[in-house]
């Protein structure tokens, strides 16, 4: 397999003469590279009245390898070969190297180059490419592809230090500048070459620029950088080329694989071409429900100068949002906060004059609840996951969790699985004191910019979120029914909703999804019963439940039933009719009785310990209605150690209570 290497423009800020002058005293050896033991000089030749010099140099080179190994292949140094040509009318040094050890095993073949820079003819620039083709060497093949980068890097780090040491050497002896050369009056001219045409400028990828822009990168990590630049060069349905930050965070999202770097980032340049993404901080127009009762909004800068961006996903109302937006007005909506965020990152990087390549999320989860895991809500919340994670990868750099309630370890451990390992490793979850504590927000925000609702003196221009009013869903979003109050919970033509939100194609593929038997509608005569049996084999499983009273109160009790149960093949007849079926010897309550007012919501969830059967258990004194989800989480997937989770009032009525437990 052929490894190719490549660096990024070196600049030194010198002219090339002296840059000359000093890389001349490296040989035949210098202390900044005790690896090199000795370099003869096999062929020197000045050509064109002195405007060119070809010189040959054999160089010996210690193995830098374990003794063990040296013993195996029996050397302890090898031979390099190395040309070079110089050619002072067009201030050029083309450098290539190749090894003559081991030549039928191993091919490492080196070219470096140091140019005037094209900009500023008192500056020299250096840049430097190889290849390392590893035929076969005793079956240490890959124990020689690792020597060899390793060697790579260390060269390639050393290469400018050393060039810095003999300048520095240089100015002690009094030798600042070194005179151009000039052609004999009598000697025909050299043809000047065109050092720009073979070079991209559009921006220089040097030293300066990455330390300036990117961080601090590896010569591996900068080599993989130019590599995939070079390869979206040649890729002819992309319009414009993405910036080397936005190359770096795809990289960095594919561990440095370049090809699937490549793969993922020519997949989301083809999306936002598709779908204007470009275009879309000009084009888009928040709706007046996004106005007017969306929780989130930027919030000043973090200590390391990242924007930050604020989510009161508690006060958040996600079943109206959906039903309002959409799924695909909803993925636009967070569209829009990443491309505001790459914007603002920019601006933050410009104004700080360091690299700042991602935000800062903070999320307050005050006033979360079962409410906040209705099915639909939370299919809609890892759509937008997947799609930010396959177009704004390492866009994130870190996530605070403020007031987790005691329902969070629930939501973390569905929407986790569905976030990219090293994403969830930013996440920091902080209980009710996230301000006060030891190692609290202090450590990130300063103390001014503290939001107010968590007890700081900064005011934020958030809204406060609440409920939507059903004025603002879309038509067909509801189920309604011949009462105007039965708050319906299928999600209905999500896709016509989008459509219609979106004239152009939509934003990618959506799953349909019936939601139709979701949520189950119970009419309950005055005095009856409606009653659901879970068989349960998974001890530790998690029952959570979600459930809307309308027209009266209903009674909910849930009992673990230790004896086997029949199916019952009419709905009118309770369990509780059945001989020998006696509280505490084969039925438990496992919660106590809830009392549910007309228009509440309720939510809550229950560890099931036992291989027993679990009965959700609703009466219904005076008659109501009763729409009903509930799901079971495995064991494997819930992490949680709680013995129960209480439940969770919403009213229908009242916007603050309504996305607020109580």
């Amino acid at each position: 397999m052929v490894q190719k290497f490549q660096s990024p423009v070196r600049v030194y800020k010198y002219p090339f003469e002296l840059v000359m002058k000093a890389y001349e005293r490296r040989f035949p050896t210098c202390p900044q590279m005790p690896i090199v033991l000795d370099c003869e000089i096999i062929k020197d030749e000045s050509l064109e009245n002195g405007a060119k010099r070809s010189t040959s140099r054999r160089c010996k080179l210690a193995v830098d390898a374990p003794y063990i190994f040296k013993k195996l292949i029996g050397v302890d140094f090898v031979f390099f070969l190395q040309h070079n040509y110089l050619d002072m009318g067009n201030r050029t040094l083309s450098i290539e190297a190749v090894n003559e050890s081991f030549s039928s095993r191993i091919e490492i073949f080196e070219r470096c180059r140091y140019y005037s820079h094209p900009d500023n003819s008192e500056w020299t620039c250096f840049d430097q490419t190889a290849t390392l083709d590893i035929k076969n060497f005793f079956g240490f093949e890959h124990s020689m592809e690792k020597m060899g980068m390793k060697q790579y890097t260390q060269t390639t780090l050393k290469g400018k230090e050393i060039i810095e040491y003999f300048i520095s050497q240089l100015r002690e002896e009094g030798i600042t500048h070194v005179d151009r050369w000039t052609p004999p009056a009598d000697a025909p001219k050299s043809p000047v070459l065109d050092q720009v045409s073979d070079q991209h400028h559009d921006i220089m990828l040097d030293g300066d620029f990455i330390a300036r822009s990117l961080g601090q990168l590896t010569p591996m990590q900068e080599s993989k950088l130019l590599e995939l630049r070079k390869m979206l060069d040649g890729v002819d349905d992309v319009e414009r080329s993405p910036s080397y930050q936005t190359i770096l965070r795809f990289l960095a999202a594919r561990d440095w694989h370049v090809s699937q770097a490549f793969a993922m980032l020519c997949d989301s340049l083809r999306w936002r071409q598709e779908h204007r993404i470009d275009t879309l901080l000009e084009e888009y127009t928040k709706p007046a429900v996004v106005v007017e009762h969306f929780p989130g909004g930027w919030h000043h800068h973090d200590k390391d100068g990242r924007p930050v961006y604020i989510l009161r996903l508690g006060h958040m109302d996600v079943k109206g949002l959906l039903k309002s937006l959409g799924m695909e007005g909803l993925l636009r909506l967070a569209l829009h906060i990443c491309e505001e965020g790459i914007q603002k990152i920019n601006e933050s990087a410009e104004r700080l004059e360091k690299p700042v390549l991602n935000w800062s999320l903070l999320v307050d989860l005050e006033g979360l609840s079962m409410r906040h895991l209705w099915r639909p809500g939370i299919k809609a919340l890892l759509y937008i996951i997947e799609t930010v994670e396959r177009n704004y990868p390492e866009t994130m750099g870190r996530v605070l969790v403020v007031r987790a309630p005691r329902v969070f370890p629930i939501a973390w451990t569905i929407v986790s699985a569905f976030i990219d390992e090293h994403t969830r490793s930013k996440f920091l979850f902080y209980g009710p004191d996230c301000v006060h504590m030891k190692d609290g927000l202090a450590q990130y925000l300063d103390e001014e910019i503290v939001p107010d609702f968590l007890g700081g003196p900064c005011k934020t221009m958030i809204h406060e979120g609440g409920l939507v009013p059903k004025t603002l869903y879309k038509m067909n979003s509801l189920e309604e029914d011949h009462d105007d109050d039965v708050a319906a919970v299928e999600l209905q033509a999500t896709a016509s909703t989008a459509e219609a939100l979106v004239p152009a194609k939509r934003l990618s593929t959506i799953i349909q999804h019936d939601h139709n038997n979701l949520y189950k509608s119970v009419e309950l005569k005055a005095g009856f019963s409606h009653e659901l049996l879970i068989r349960n084999e998974d001890p530790k499983s998690v029952l959570t439940w979600d459930f809307d009273v309308m027209r009266n109160d209903l009674h909910f009790t849930l009992y673990r039933v230790t004896q086997e149960l029949p199916e019952k093949n009419d709905a009118a007849v309770s369990y509780f009719d059945l001989q020998d079926f006696v509280e505490g010897v084969n039925y438990f309550r496992e919660e106590p009785t809830l009392i549910c007012r007309h228009k509440e919501s309720v939510q809550g969830s229950h560890v099931m310990h036992h291989n027993d059967s679990y009965l959700m258990h609703w009466f219904s004194p005076s008659g109501a209605q009763l729409n009903v989800f509930y799901e079971v989480l495995s064991s494997v997937n819930y992490k949680g150690s709680m013995t129960s989770l209480q439940s969770a009032f919403s009213s229908n009525s009242s916007a603050a209570d309504s996305v607020q437990s109580r």
